[in-house]
Order: C-alpha cells, then structure tokens, then sequence
C-alpha cells in the first residue's frame, strides 16, 4: 500500500512541477537543473516529427522541454547530434532473477532499454520451498537462492539490491497452478481452483501487472480455457490485463495459430480484461507469409471491441530450453521424474516415435537448433554449436544427441531454433500496435553471465530496429519506431508516468547517434553491447554516460493498479 501510494504521490508531485517550472519560467524565474540534454532532436515518443529542444531534468522528472540555453546546470550533455527520447520499455523481458545476480543490467541498459516488463507464465513470485528446491541448479550456478515466497518479499530484495532498470512484474498463471497442483496434466479441482484465485489476487495486491501465461510450457499447457478465465477475472477485478504466450504459433493438428488466437479473444472478452500477446510471431515455415492475416483477425478483434495488442523482438530465431523440444509428458512432475523418463528406453522411445511424428523434416531440423547455454560446465564445448554439428563430433544420432544433453545438464540448456521469416518479421514490426520486446534477460559482457551464450535480441533488439529497420531498410520512421518501444508499451502497462518526454514525466531518456547506433551481437558471437547510446538516465541518472555504464542503481519496481490493503475482492 506504502509503495503505490509513492508512486502516485510521485506522479502527482511530478505532475505538479511541471506546471510550477513553467509557471516559473513564464516569470522568467530560472531554476537550476541537475541535467540537460542540449540542443538534440527530440523524439517525444508520440510518434510526432522530431524537434529541435533542450531537455531539462531535477530530480527524477523532466522539468522542461524548450530553450535552456541561459538555464543553470549541474550536468550539461552536449545532444546537437544525437536523437533524445523516451527509455525503451521491454515488454517481454526476463531479468528479474538475473538482475539481482548483476544488478547492472548491462546489456539492457547499453541498448537503452530503462524498463522491463517480466513474468512470463512462471513468475519470481508466489513460490514455495518445493519450487525454490526445483531451481536448485540455477541457485548453485549464479550463487543467489530466493529467500521470499511472495512477491511483496521479491519487491524487498529488489530494492535492497537495487537495479538499473525500472521493472513491472506480472503473476505467472503456470507458476500458481505450480504452486498449488505441481506440474500434474491434470484439471483444478474446485478448491485448487480457489486456491489460486487467492494467490492471484494476493500478487495483485503485491503490485503484479495483471496475469500472464505461457500456454506452450509445462505447466501452463495443462490448464483449461475455463481455468485461465477465472483466474484472470481475479486480475481483471484489481484493473489488472491478460499477457500470454499463446498456446500454438504455427500449425499443429489442434487447429494452430488460429484455434491459439481464437482462445486468447475468447479469455479477453469473457474475462473482460486488456489482453496482449507475447513475441508474436508465425512460426515453422508451413506458417510463413500468415502474418498479414494474424494481424488481420488482432484488427478486427479490436473493431469487434476487445482490448488486443501485441508485441515482437525484430530476429526470425526464437530461443528457449533445448528440453522443450520435446514432448511435454516427459517434464510432468520433478525434474528427477524428467531425468528418469529419458534413462528409461521404453519412454525414451516412445519420447522418439512422438518428436519425429511432430518432426517430419528431422533430420534436417537439427541444424537449425543452435545450443546457447548450459549450467553443466563439463558441456560448455556444446556452446554456439548445433546439435547436427554436435551429434557428428559425438557420433551420434541427433535426436539421441538432443535427449543426452537434455539428461547431462538436468534440462537446464538453452537453444536458439530458426523457424521464421524475414517477411513476417517486418510484417509484424510495421503494424502500429505492435510494441517490442526482446524476451531475454540481461547478460554482460564481463562476470558470470559473460561465460554463456545466448540470442542476440538480449543485447541488440532496439539496435536492431533503429539501425537496421528504420536507418538501412526504411521500413518505418524513427519517430514511429520510438513510439513503439516507449509510449505504446507505457499505455498497455498503464505506466502513467513513462513513456513521453514532457515536464512532470519520470526521467528515463536516452540520448543515441542516430548515424552510428547498430547491433554487434550475432548468434554465432552474441556477447557485445550495443552501438550508438550514448546517455541513458533511469529515473534522473546516468546509467550510462558517454557509452560507459556507471555506478547508478536508479530502477525502482513499477507496481500495478490492484496494489492495497483489504480491497474486499471475490476471488
């Protein structure tokens, strides 16, 4: 309660020095700034034609946008060459862990992202002791075991260890049913049911965006249509919004995309709740060219009254475990009961005939999965290497290869798979209620997450759009590229305070040389920050300053609308 009541003490406290400061100037009464951002163009994050400006900070809120060329200040940053916007908001990152291992969030904030939105499916929070010992080998790898259970005791470690980045949570819909049933395939029971409305509506009052699943994981696959709609009436009733990972993305024999889409409008429309769709994509190449007619059914979702967006990382490479490639009975119950089922050649060739009934071009497939990181050090020669490549150095069927590193590194690999195309990733990137989002967590360059591989959208997803899409290709403005990365996921969040350069607005800009800004990072050599951002403040500081990360640990948690004592909700 203390915390939402700051955040909106802080918006109207902004809110009301905006209007002294121009009270004040209009009297020709000077205030002393802590930064300026001189004579840039400013990208406002409307989606407006860029301007000529200076941009004036005290404390953590833009103060002014106009002529501070007489103004005194603490911090004067030379801007003429460089573009001056919002900070990014990455509406799908995967941090909240990671940054309390590397509170830099670096290779975020070297991109110039200043907020992440996180909690796909299995959110930091609720969990309980069985799940805490189910990551066991995450805990022992990065040296950081979580000590809290909800999500009011992760906010205290958050801002103990303080971060980088500002960061907005959802509560996970698979890590509620994983809290209360297991990874059973199996329906809720009434009273499970209850159960987790409760920890719902406890995370919302916690300060949880809204509810979020990721309908293709164990064990979000397990739960109903009808389950997913209860639970997210609960997030609906705390004026919270619907984010998934659809179930299907391209084709399968339960209908594909279109049953997927399907089943999200029906959640939207009979939760009565803003829904948004994770990482959209068409995906395998019997999908591709499908996207001109996905985003046609999100349009006329929306004639038809519901509240839809979408958003999108600009690479036709998706990444997640290498274990997800396989059939998901195999991850039902611990991961023992995981490791177990792969030891045992009855399941393990049943686990065969399924991946190569749903597999039809492997062998061939293969060479399109790309190993990126492992917690088994003794399999760090599998980095950055295929499993076609592995499987020849190893002499060894693929798909025998693919399940003995899935059994090695306790389902822990992750893997880069190529199944999209270039035309409906641009598709995509041009429609204007499509947002970004890189779904990755922060890595660096250095210390331990320098060890691992991972995809190139962790470090690059804003260059990659700014320097390929917008500078190089011309596929959209830089002014509409920015309005996506800013003002568009600020209003889907509800983030009343970010998003738009303007006095009173919360100070995340970044300031990048439009000539010079581009990705580094590769799949083959992923591990490089970004080109071209300059200066990145997080709630009025420096994060980065000329290109160099600083000591700053500015971010603060963006707490959701549900977030009070004794709200007397039915759950």
């Amino acid at each position: 309660k203390n915390e939402m009541c700051d955040a909106k003490r802080r918006f109207l406290i902004g809110t009301v020095i905006g209007l002294v400061l121009t009270a004040g100037l209009c009297r020709g009464q000077e205030p002393v700034y802590d930064l300026i951002f001189a004579g840039g163009r400013v990208v406002d994050g409307t989606g407006a034609p860029w301007f000529r400006a200076d941009v004036g900070v005290i404390g953590d809120r833009i103060a002014s946008i106009g002529n501070l060329a007489k103004a005194a200040a603490r911090r004067r940053i030379d801007a003429s060459h460089l573009i001056v916007s919002p900070g990014f908001i990455d509406m799908m990152g995967q941090s909240e862990y990671r940054l309390l291992v590397d509170n830099r969030v670096a290779s975020k904030i070297t991109q110039g992202i200043t907020t992440e939105i996180t909690g796909e499916g299995s959110s930091i929070a609720p969990v309980n002791q069985r799940m805490i010992e189910e990551g066991r080998d995450v805990w022992t790898r990065y040296g950081l075991t979580p000590d809290w259970t909800t999500l009011a005791g992760y906010w205290k470690v958050f801002r103990r260890i303080r971060s980088a980045v500002n960061l907005g949570t959802f509560v996970g819909a698979g890590g509620v049913r994983n809290l209360v049933i297991g990874k059973e395939n199996r329906s809720a029971r009434p009273e499970e049911l209850e159960a987790m409305k409760a920890a719902v509506a406890q995370a919302m009052e916690e300060g949880a965006l809204g509810l979020s699943t990721a309908l293709i994981y164990v064990p979000d696959r397990f739960a109903s249509t009808d389950e997913i709609i209860a639970l997210a009436r609960v997030a609906a009733s705390y004026g919270g919004s619907y984010i998934t990972h659809q179930r299907d993305e391209g084709n399968d024999d339960s209908g594909g995309i279109d049953a997927s889409l399907d089943e999200v409008f029906r959640i939207a429309r009979e939760a009565a709740i803003p829904a948004e769709i994770y990482h959209l994509k068409t995906s395998g190449k019997e999908s591709w060219g499908r996207m001109p007619a996905v985003l046609k059914r999100l349009e006329e979702a929306r004639v038809q009254g519901l509240d839809i967006s979408a958003d999108q990382y600009p690479w036709t490479a998706s990444s997640n475990g290498l274990v997800d490639s396989l059939p998901s009975w195999l991850q039902e119950g611990s991961i023992e009961q995981l490791l177990a089922r792969l030891r045992d050649p009855a399941m393990r060739a049943r686990a065969r005939r399924e991946f190569l009934a749903a597999n039809p071009d492997w062998p061939e497939g293969a060479s399109r999965i790309l190993v990126t990181s492992v917690l088994n050090l003794d399999l760090k020669k599998y980095e950055g290497r295929t499993i076609t490549e592995i499987a020849k150095d190893e002499r060894k069927d693929p798909l025998d290869a693919l399940m003995d590193i899935v059994l090695a590194d306790r389902g822990n690999t992750m893997r880069v798979t190529f199944g999209m195309s270039e035309e409906d990733v641009q598709a995509a990137l041009k429609h204007p209620f499509v947002s970004m989002c890189t779904d990755s967590g922060t890595s660096a360059e250095d210390g331990i997450f320098s060890s691992e591989k991972s995809h190139p959208r962790a470090w690059a997803t804003t260059a990659r759009i700014l320097g390929h899409y917008v500078r190089e290709v011309k596929l959209i403005t830089l002014e509409e590229a920015v309005r996506k990365m800013t003002s568009l996921p600020a209003s889907r969040m509800r983030l009343r305070d970010r998003g738009l350069l303007r006095p009173g607005m919360a100070a995340d800009i970044v300031a990048f040389n439009p000539d010079t800004v581009r990705e580094r990072s590769t799949y083959a050599d992923p591990n490089h920050y970004s080109q071209g951002f300059e200066y990145v403040a997080v709630n009025g500081e420096l994060v980065v300053d000329g290109s160099r990360i600083t000591d700053a640990r500015p971010g603060r948690p963006l707490l959701g609308p549900g977030m009070r004592a004794g709200s007397g909700k039915d759950r």
